[in-house]
Order: C-alpha cells, then sequence, then structure tokens
C-alpha cells in the first residue's frame, strides 16, 4: 500500500509508532490524481484513522525482537521493564515526528549500554548512523530535562528524618542522626579537547577526566549531582562553586553531610563533617572515623552501583565531544535513581578503593570550622551506645 500512495498536500502528517510502523492519519480527498486510502479492517475512509503508510523499522532485528517479545530487557538496555516503563512515563513525549518516543528511548538506552558507540547502535536498529546521533542527542536533553523530578532533596520533614535515621543505622550510631547525605566526587574518563586545553583535563592520576560532584541519600540515591569540571580541578574547588555550596540550598540547620578528608571540615555555610586526619590521636577520634566511614561509605557504592549498570560508560574513556559529556553523565545518574526506586538494582562488582586523599583548599574555605561541631559529636560516639540494627541497608 505505502509504495502505491501519492501523499495529498492536504492531508494532515504527523508520526506515531506503533508495532513499528509510521502511520500517516488523513482527510478524504475528491481528487482523483490523490486517491484516498483504502479501507482497512471494515474501517470507513471517512473515519480519520490511523493508517499504515510504511514499514521503517526492522522488528526483525534481536535488540527489538526481545523488547516487543517480553525478554529481559537488562541484558540490552541495562533496565528492567519496570524502570523503562518509569522512564517513559516521566518523558511524556507524544513527538510529531521521528520514529516514536518508545524507539528513541531504547535507542539512547542502547548507546548508553554498548558504550557510545553510534555505529554499533546503527547496526543493531537497522538506523543509518546519522539518524542515531540525532536520536541521541535529542533523548538525552530530555532525559537531562526531568532531573529536577528524579534528583532532589528529601520533600517533606518525615522523608528527612528516614534519612537521617537511615544514615545513624549505617553508621551504627545514634550521634550521626543528624546526617542528611555524604558527597564525594567522581572522575570520568573522557576523551580530551585537542590543545593546550587537553591537558587541564589530566586528573592527579593523570588520565583526562570530567568530575561528578555527587550527594546521596542512606540509600545510594542522588539527590544532589553537580558535573563539568576538569580533572585537574581539586574536590574543594569544584564544592565551592556548586549550587550546593552557594545557595546553601541543604541540609536543613542542625543537620550536615559527611565527606571524606579532602574536603574541608564546615559549619557554614554547607554543614561538612570530615573524618580526623591521620594520623588519628586518641581512641575517642579513631572510633568516631570508624563510624563515619560506615556511614560516608554509601555514596562509594552509589558511584560503584552505577558504574556497574553503565560499565561501558565509567570503565573506559567516553569518546564523545567533551561539552556533551556532563549530558551523559547526568541522564546515567538519572537512570541509576529511577532503577532504585522499582528496586533494579545491580551491586557494584568491585568494592571501592578509598585512595589516599588530598587535604589542599582546606584552609581557603574553612572560614566558619566545623571542627568543634565534629569534636562533640566524637565524645558522642564515646558516650553512646551503638545504634540496633532492625534491617539491612544497601
Amino acid at each position: 500500500m505505502a509504495g502505491s500512495y501519492k501523499a495529498h498536500p492536504d492531508h494532515t502528517f504527523a508520526v506515531s509508532q506503533s508495532e513499528g510502523c509510521v502511520l500517516r492519519r488523513t482527510r478524504p480527498s475528491k481528487d482523483p490524481a490523490y486517491p484516498a486510502f483504502p479501507a482497512v479492517e471494515g474501517r470507513s475512509e471517512s473515519s480519520l484513522r490511523w493508517i499504515v503508510i510504511a514499514t521503517r523499522i526492522n522488528l526483525s532485528v534481536p535488540v527489538l525482537d526481545g523488547f516487543f517479545n517480553d525478554r529481559d530487557t537488562r541484558p540490552d538496555f541495562r533496565l528492567s521493564r519496570e524502570a523503562l516503563r518509569v522512564l517513559l512515563d516521566l518523558l511524556r513525549s507524544d513527538r510529531q515526528h521521528g520514529w516514536g518516543s518508545t524507539i528513541e528511548t531504547l535507542v539512547f538506552l542502547f548507546w548508553l549500554a554498548c558504550g557510545t558507540s553510534y555505529r554499533v547502535v546503527s547496526r543493531a536498529f537497522d538506523m543509518p548512523r546519522s539518524t542515531v546521533h540525532r536520536i541521541v542527542h535529542r533523548v538525552a536533553e530530555e532525559v537531562v530535562a526531568i532531573r529536577h523530578q528524579v534528583i532532589r532533596f528529601p520533600n517533606t520533614p518525615e522523608d528527612l528524618e528516614a534519612v537521617c535515621r537511615g544514615f545513624a543505622g549505617l553508621a551504627r550510631h545514634r550521634a550521626f542522626l543528624k546526617a542528611a547525605g555524604a558527597i564525594d566526587g567522581c572522575h570520568v574518563r573522557i576523551k580530551p579537547p585537542s590543545g593546550p586545553d587537553g591537558q587541564c583535563y589530566r586528573n592527579r592520576k593523570l588520565f583526562p577526566s570530567i568530575i561528578l560532584q555527587a550527594v546521596c541519600d542512606h540509600q545510594g540515591r542522588f539527590i544532589d549531582t553537580y558535573v563539568g569540571w576538569p580533572g585537574s580541578v581539586h574536590d574543594a574547588r569544584v564544592l565551592r562553586y556548586s549550587p550546593l555550596y552557594r545557595r546553601s540550598m541543604y541540609p536543613p540547620p542542625g543537620h550536615f553531610i559527611l565527606a571524606d578528608g579532602g574536603y574541608p571540615c564546615l559549619q557554614h555555610p554547607l554543614p561538612l563533617i570530615t573524618p580526623y586526619k591521620r594520623p588519628v590521636q586518641g581512641v575517642g577520634a579513631q572510633r568516631f572515623n570508624l563510624h563515619h566511614s560506615r556511614a560516608r561509605s554509601i555514596i562509594e557504592r552509589a558511584f560503584g552501583m552505577m558504574k556497574t549498570r553503565f560499565r561501558s560508560i565509567f570503565l573506559k574513556a567516553l569518546e564523545v565531544h567533551h561539552t556533551f559529556v556532563p549530558h551523559v553523565i547526568t541522564a546515567c545518574a538519572i537512570l541509576h535513581n529511577i532503577c532504585l526506586g522499582v528496586g533494579d538494582i545491580m551491586a557494584p562488582e568491585d568494592e571501592h578503593e578509598e585512595d589516599d586523599v588530598e587535604d589542599e583548599g582546606e584552609h581557603v574555605l574553612e572560614t566558619v570550622s566545623g571542627a568543634p561541631w565534629r569534636d562533640q559529636l566524637s565524645a558522642e560516639v564515646s558516650a553512646l551506645e551503638e545504634v540496633p540494627i532492625d534491617h539491612d541497608y544497601w
């Protein structure tokens, strides 16, 4: 039918995706030069139905055959079916062009799963490579646009209390009942830009990277992300320029965020509690560091879960333009949260090995020191009993 039909200029053209077909809705035509569509399955010509005019998508390719036949989606797309459903609901894209929101979202997810290779995706979906490139960038923008619906601070006092109790459970001590998050930075390997600017992206381990600063809750969900600084920049400087620090948006008064020794110990403008520096003096400080590490390590586990889900993104250099890297990383963080929300959990394959953190920049930021607050918490750790573990935390 598609090959014999000549499109009338008055026909309303709109594209949807159903069963892998491009559809057109048309008004009846009396012009003999432009014959009307034949009736389909007994439907009248005048009923303004969606009519199949071209099969544009080859559903026989394995990646789509598995999706449309209800097989496990995680090997190809790294998300469970439930997580995919939530993502599509959040995007709510009713395109009047292109391949349809479902197919385009699958293309983007497969692109993430196979390490951002346009050639591989082009072959898998039987699409032109240029089309894959446009789809990936369009869907990435759409996913990043929903970040405030997925990556957000606790909405209610009850949510905040649940997070704080969760951190006390992780730390196994009541002294941490005011911990409202854990912060850290993650270096994502990239292909650096050419020229002298490329050297700015080389971190202290001498590979080019872009920094993701993230805060997570007690379950490893990201509640704040800030990405884009070159790898050569110290964590404390990234923090200083982040909205989290400059706007003092979180946590509420009386609460604090747990950080490692690469950050300053602060009370204002952003309450950060760090461990005591080595060599640690006294048994009380050692005990405090132990409980602090138990709670703070959830951010490392969150990074580990995200890296395991998107191994091809985080375990080799991202071969996309460095200005597009923040979009890709933010999209991965959003998908990580969606997956945790539906119970689609990928445990880290390799536990994070803690590096010797630098202590640069602390004297620059520490205008209102959090050291007295840390000393008070340390005294509580020595005086109070540990929290009994009543359930498991991720």
